[in-house]
C-alpha cells in the first residue's frame, strides 16, 4: 500500500432521538464477564451514489432513532459502590460516531477474511483509564476508501450484548439509517422488540434453589472447574505462555471440504450422523493442540458457547438483549486426543451441550460469582464461537451486503470463530488463534483429509 494513513475528520456523541427515563439496569454475571468492546469491520464494495458526508449524517440519524430504543447501548457501566460489581446506568449519555477517509483501496487489503493490521486503524477505540463513567458502550467509525468503498468499525462492550444481541442491534440501526433504501421498506431479518431487563438471569432469581435440588457444588459447571485446573497446571509448569503472542488465519471450508471430513470422520466406526459443527470443532480441537506440541501428559480442553436463552425453563423472551450464552466443555490429555476416534469425541461434545440445562446455568452464574481476572492464553485451552447463524455480512449498512464482516482479535480469550462465508452460504470460515511458529503445522494438521 503505497501510504496507510487514515485521516479523522469528524468525532460526535450520538444521543437518543428520543430521551428515555434514567434508570438502574441490574446486569447478570454473564455481562460481567467482560466490559470492553468487541470490534466487528463490515467492508463494502465502492459505490458513486453517496457521498462520506452523507453516508455519516444517515449513519447519524439511523443511530439517533436506534438508541431510542435500545437504550442502554446509550448509557455506562457504573460499579456497585457496595461490591464493585458493575451494572448499567441507563443516562443517555450516547454513543461516538466518526468519520475518517484514506486513500487506500479495499483491493489492496488483500483477502478480507484474514486479519490485516490495517483493520486497526479502520475502529475508534476509547481509553477506559479504569472509569467506566467515561466509557462509551457503542462506538463506531465510517471510513472512505480511495476506490469509493467503505468499512464500518463498530465496537460493543460484551457486557451489553451477546453475539444473537448485537446482531439485532446493528440490524435494527442498519434499517433505520436508509441510506440507499426507503426506510420503511421491510428489513430482511425478522427484528424483535428487545428485552433489556436480565430477568431469570441475575443471582438469586432460582439459583439457591436450583443448586440445593441437584446437591451441586460450584464445580458443578464443568467449563469453570476445567479453566480453574488450567490454569492450575499452567503455574506448575515451566512455560511462560502468557507471554507469547498469537495470531489468526482464516480456512474457507467448502461443503465438499466438510463433506469429506464427515466421511473421513465416519469411516473410522463403520459410520455415523454428526454435524458440521460438531466434527469441525473435534477436527480443530485435534489440530490445533497437535500443532502446538502439547505435551502428552497435559490436559487440553475444548470450549465452546452454547446458547441458554431457550436451555432455560421457561425459555427468556424473544428479543432478550442481554448476555446468554455459557461454555460447554470437554478435557483429555493430549495423548488421549490424539489417540480417540472422532466418534467418541463429537459423542463428548454431544454430551457437553446435553449438560446445558437450568441447573447448568444456575452452577455457572454462580461460579462467577468471585473476582474475576484475566485468563492469560493457555496452548492447552480451544475456545469455540459458532457465528455462523449471526450472518453479520447480510447487514446492509450500504448498497446490498457486505463484502467480509471481520471480527477483531476479541478482548479476553482467544476464540476461533466459525463464519458463514458471504460467497458460499454452505461454506464455513474457521477464524484460527495460533502461535506464530505453528501455523505451518497446524494448515498441514487441518486441511489434511478435506482437499
Amino acid at each position: 500500500m503505497a501510504t496507510s494513513h487514515v485521516s479523522v475528520t469528524k468525532t460526535l456523541t450520538v444521543f437518543p432521538k428520543t430521551l428515555n427515563s434514567p434508570k438502574l439496569l441490574e446486569l447478570s454475571n454473564l455481562d460481567r464477564q467482560c466490559p470492553l468492546h468487541v470490534y466487528l469491520i463490515f467492508f463494502y464494495k465502492p459505490s458513486s451514489s453517496s457521498s462520506l458526508d452523507s453516508v455519516f449524517t444517515n449513519l447519524k440519524i439511523g443511530l439517533e432513532e436506534t438508541l431510542s430504543v435500545w437504550s442502554p447501548a446509550a448509557g455506562r457501566l457504573e460499579p456497585n459502590p457496595a461490591n464493585g460489581k458493575l451494572n448499567l446506568r441507563c443516562n443517555n449519555r450516547g454513543a461516538i460516531l466518526v468519520q475518517s477517509f484514506t486513500h487506500v483501496e479495499i483491493s489492496e487489503l488483500g483477502d478480507l477474511s484474514n486479519y490485516n493490521e490495517f483493520f486497526e486503524k479502520l475502529v475508534y477505540k476509547p481509553v477506559l483509564n479504569g472509569n467506566f463513567s467515561e466509557f462509551p458502550l457503542v462506538v463506531a467509525q465510517v471510513t472512505r476508501f480511495g476506490c469509493g468503498g467503505y468499512s464500518i468499525g463498530t465496537g460493543i462492550s460484551h457486557s451489553l450484548f451477546d453475539g444473537p444481541a448485537a446482531y439485532e442491534f446493528l440490524s435494527a440501526w442498519a434499517a433505520k439509517s436508509a441510506i440507499f433504501k426507503d426506510k420503511n421498506e421491510p428489513y430482511g431479518v425478522e427484528l424483535h422488540t428487545p428485552v433489556h431487563e436480565r430477568g431469570r438471569l441475575l443471582m438469586g432469581y432460582d439459583t439457591k434453589r436450583s443448586l440445593e435440588k441437584r446437591a451441586m457444588p460450584l464445580s458443578g459447571a464443568v467449563a469453570i472447574d476445567h479453566l480453574y485446573r488450567l490454569i492450575m497446571q499452567s503455574m506448575t509448569g515451566k512455560e511462560e505462555i502468557g507471554k507469547k503472542e498469537y495470531v489468526y488465519r482464516t480456512f474457507r471450508l467448502s461443503r465438499g471440504m466438510i463433506e469429506r471430513l464427515k466421511k473421513n470422520a465416519m469411516g473410522e466406526n463403520g459410520g455415523f450422523a454428526c454435524s458440521s459443527f460438531d466434527v469441525i470443532a473435534a477436527h480443530l480441537w485435534k489440530a490445533r493442540t497437535k500443532a502446538m506440541s502439547v505435551s502428552k501428559e497435559k490436559m487440553v480442553c475444548l470450549q465452546f458457547a452454547v446458547n441458554a436463552r431457550n436451555k432455560l425453563m421457561p425459555p427468556l423472551p424473544k428479543g432478550f438483549s442481554g448476555n446468554a450464552f455459557v461454555l460447554a466443555s470437554v478435557a483429555l490429555t493430549a495423548r488421549q486426543l490424539e489417540d480417540e476416534s472422532y466418534k467418541t469425541i463429537v459423542e463428548m461434545i454431544r454430551n457437553a451441550k446435553s449438560r446445558v440445562d437450568n441447573d447448568y446455568i444456575n452452577a455457572y452464574k454462580q461460579g462467577l460469582e468471585g473476582p474475576q481476572a484475566s485468563l492469560p492464553p493457555l496452548k492447552e485451552l480451544t475456545v469455540v464461537s459458532d457465528w455462523t447463524r449471526m450472518p453479520f455480512h447480510k447487514i446492509e449498512f450500504l448498497h446490498g451486503q457486505a463484502l467480509y464482516a471481520s471480527p477483531l482479535k476479541p478482548p479476553i480469550l482467544d476464540v476461533a470463530y466459525f463464519l458463514q462465508s458471504p460467497t458460499d452460504s454452505q461454506a464455513i470460515d474457521v477464524r484460527v488463534p495460533l502461535l506464530g511458529g505453528t501455523l505451518e503445522a497446524f494448515s498441514s494438521y487441518f486441511l489434511t483429509g478435506m482437499q
